[in-house]
């Protein structure tokens, strides 16, 4: 996972989901109100392959929109086209562009009954900007100088600098302070049990294995036709394929070669979502061998990226340069880098690392080798993994592939590479900043290879802090430009999200997608739109 997230992944469960607890799941509507695959005509049941640690907002559940319990005071459409959602309208927003006035819907009531207000707004972000919660992508929100209600119905935000695209920040769920201001943030009753004004309300969390809604009847946006909808959790990519294959499952997220298994006529459809989701690998700096800037451009240009979508893509996603895709109008021209192994042989030589007998190279008694892990379950990642190290071992440098959980990767990320995951389409500093940001380093998974560029930091924060469209996009370039000089991460590709789904809620639409997908993402962006076949 990465740093926005790894958002999602990085807010995925840590434990491995065994083929067990998929058996413990195959009936995941069950008497809880769940929803059946083979049951009634108005409930779904989707495989995703990760489940948040929180239910709350205040924490970062959700922050993205999407989030069926919870309502931003704005959303994205499927054009990824920002509409109202609690306020009445986008944003007004000053000359100088530091205050941002919501009008606020009325009517609305949480799923308990109590009526939202601008109270839960202010309560919502001041929590988030609190020190004392336990929220990552706090830094997201550093622009906030001040949040304020102008009575019951308008929301007023003062910025400390003219963030352009705040507006977007504000998808983010909105809290209701009557429950969750009587609690501890971090560890109350309301991260596991939570109440929104969303089209859906949770009634069951069976960790590891499903997340089950059910439709909200006084939804201001009107009751959802899908009655029941259930996220079953399979880690296990085929698992997740094997449960859609035998009828347990409405859908599911799958990796490219397994999403082709399921052909036309099969009573199912494959929908394809375009995405900014990358695979890169962590060079992190505190290993002697990836600490190293030549080896990392070695890497960088030892890598066979169009081999990696061709094969294990199927063709489904594009090589990776950065975290911003080569079709993003953000993306600097120039900073591709080609597969090149003679290159990659001539900057080891140069900077004095020599093959051995065996082919591996060394530099004062250091071997060129370091282990590289990805998370258990997760097929797509592995491949990758594999590759690269393959890629690698051609230039002499050895890299021994690893699987674990979260649990055990994550105290490693300071000294050992990861296979890892990103990207964001909102904004350029939604994901570069966390990703690349000095200042992170070793925050939970915020700059898992802690990436030490002054440039770099100098750029994400004029980019970050500019108000003019050309001061930002040259910012943005410097950042990609310094990743060719000093890549602190090799980036493969960016991958498009395969999902197939029963013909019966077809045809259906997809987003342009970040990393995090299946959860928030995926077909059922929008269920509580769907209109099932009888």
């Amino acid at each position: 996972m990465t740093a926005r997230s790894i958002r999602g992944a990085a807010a995925a469960t840590l434990a491995t989901v065994l083929l067990s607890t998929a058996t413990a799941c195959s009936q995941p509507g069950g008497p809880d109100g769940g929803g059946s695959a083979s049951g009634a005509a108005d409930s779904a049941v989707v495989g995703i392959a990760y489940e948040p640690d929180s239910l709350s907002p205040l924490l970062g559940y959700g922050k993205d929109g999407n989030s069926k319990i919870f309502d931003g005071l704005l959303t994205l459409d499927d054009g990824m086209k920002l509409r109202p959602a609690l306020a009445t309208a986008l944003p007004e927003v000053s000359d100088d562009r530091l205050t941002y006035t919501y009008r606020l819907r009325k009517g609305v009531k949480f799923s308990d009954g109590e009526p939202f207000g601008a109270k839960d707004v202010v309560f919502t972000y001041r929590t988030i900007l609190d020190e004392k919660t336990n929220n990552a992508s706090r830094t997201e929100l550093d622009a906030v100088k001040s949040v304020e209600a102008a009575g019951d119905d308008t929301v007023v935000f003062t910025l400390k600098y003219p963030y352009a695209p705040f507006a977007q920040r504000t998808v983010l769920p909105i809290a209701p302070e009557h429950i969750a201001g009587g609690q501890d943030v971090n560890t109350g009753e309301f991260t596991t049990r939570p109440i929104g004004t969303g089209p859906y309300l949770l009634t069951k969390w069976s960790k590891g294995e499903k997340i089950a809604f059910k439709a909200n009847p006084g939804y201001w946006g009107g009751a959802p036709k899908v009655k029941k909808f259930t996220m079953a959790i399979i880690k296990d990519d085929d698992v997740r394929a094997t449960r859609l294959r035998s009828g347990e499952l409405d859908g599911a997220i799958l990796p490219p070669n397994l999403a082709k298994g399921f052909a036309r006529g099969s009573g199912t459809r494959t929908y394809a979502a375009t995405t900014y989701d990358y695979r890169n690998v962590t060079l992190p700096t505190h290993n002697k061998v990836t600490g190293d800037i030549a080896v990392r451009r070695a890497l960088d240009v030892a890598v066979d990226r169009k081999a990696m979508v061709d094969s294990l893509l199927n063709g489904e996603g594009r090589p990776a340069y950065g975290p911003v895709p080569t079709d993003s109008e953000w993306f600097t021209k120039g900073t591709e880098r080609p597969h090149d192994l003679a290159a990659a042989k001539k900057i080891l030589d140069d900077a004095g690392w020599k093959p051995g007998k065996d082919g591996i190279r060394t530099r004062d008694g250091v071997r060129a080798a370091f282990p590289l892990w990805y998370l258990t379950g997760d097929k797509l990642r592995q491949d990758h993994a594999l590759a690269y190290a393959s890629d690698a071992k051609k230039a002499g440098i050895d890299i021994t592939t690893e699987a674990g959980t979260w649990e055990v990767i994550e105290p490693r990320m300071k000294q050992d590479a990861v296979l890892a995951g990103g990207g964001s389409p909102a904004d350029p500093d939604f994901d570069q900043y966390a990703l690349l940001k000095s200042s992170l380093a070793g925050d939970g998974f915020n700059n898992m290879a802690w990436y030490d560029n002054k440039a770099v930091d100098r750029a994400l924060e004029s980019g970050r802090r500019s108000g003019d469209s050309a001061e930002r996009k040259a910012a943005y370039d410097t950042v990609q430009r310094e990743l060719v000089k000093n890549p602190g991460y090799t980036f493969l590709t960016h991958i498009d999200h395969l999902y197939v789904v029963k013909d019966r809620f077809g045809p259906l639409t997809t987003q342009v997608e970040p990393h995090d997908h299946g959860l928030a993402s995926g077909p059922w962006w929008n269920v509580e739109d769907w209109t099932p076949k009888k």
